[in-house]
């Protein structure tokens, strides 16, 4: 069963419980100065924007065939069954392709960080496993925000937009969007009014990443082994130093 979260924008009030919920969720600080901020960040994974009268969310859309993953030379990235993209940052390289590559310029870097990773959302996969819903669904007091079986957010969708046709742009931002999302969004305006990318293609991107790759075999294979060796050096000396220091704890 892949799940999936449905934003609608119509129900939003914009009181942020699902901003809160998330810095919670992932122990991150979670402040006035913090809930002004109207970007992603490495601090904040989701974000509530304001466009006149209509509310808009900022998070990783999950797509159903990330980019992300597809261009990660390390396998940090993961299409989970359950809908989430994951992010192993033990594996992570620091390369920032899955930065580049992603059509909804969601993932975050830590710059200010010695050991800097990768920061987004994974749409709360350790609830999911547990059979729980996502931190932010389960504190929106509205109903804006809802998570569970992709087929039945479609279906909730569809249904809001039938029974309140004037109410609602004729569309499910999400179901096809880059290949589709296991994020979907509603809306009484076009999205583009809420910041959302527009004249995105309907097909699944990395199809497309790989035949730009396939024209540069050679420099694909050669960056590949680069940056396998990068990771290598990286980690062994990680190794070495924990070694170390366990040398150094026994002498003295």
């Amino acid at each position: 069963m892949a799940n999936a979260l449905l934003y609608d924008s119509t129900l939003c009030i914009g009181c942020k419980a699902c901003e809160t919920a998330c810095a919670e969720r992932w122990k991150l600080p979670y402040n006035d100065q913090v809930a002004e901020e109207a970007v992603l960040s490495d601090h904040k994974l989701t974000v509530v924007t304001t466009h006149g009268e209509n509310f808009g969310r900022r998070m990783c859309m999950h797509c159903q065939d990330p980019t992300c993953a597809s261009v990660c030379p390390v396998g940090a990235f993961q299409k989970t069954a359950l809908g989430p993209v994951t992010y192993d940052a033990d594996k992570c390289i620091g390369c920032r392709y899955c930065m580049f590559a992603c059509p909804f310029q969601v993932p975050a870097y830590e710059w200010g960080s010695m050991t800097p990773k990768v920061s987004k959302c994974d749409q709360c996969y350790d609830r999911q496993k547990a059979g729980k819903v996502t931190a932010c669904s389960e504190a929106c007091p509205t109903g804006a925000t809802i998570s569970g079986d992709r087929d039945a957010m479609i279906a909730e969708a569809r249904k809001r937009i039938a029974e309140n046709p004037a109410g609602y742009y004729p569309r499910i931002y999400g179901l096809q969007e880059a290949g589709g999302t296991s994020m979907l969004l509603l809306s009484k305006v076009p999205f583009e009014q809420l910041g959302m990318p527009k004249n995105l293609p309907d097909q699944a991107l990395p199809p497309l990443t790989w035949n730009v790759l396939s024209l540069v075999p050679d420099i694909a294979s050669v960056g590949s082994v680069l940056l396998g060796g990068v990771y290598w050096i990286t980690h062994r000396r990680e190794a070495v130093a924990k070694a170390e220091g366990r040398q150094d704890g026994g002498r003295q």
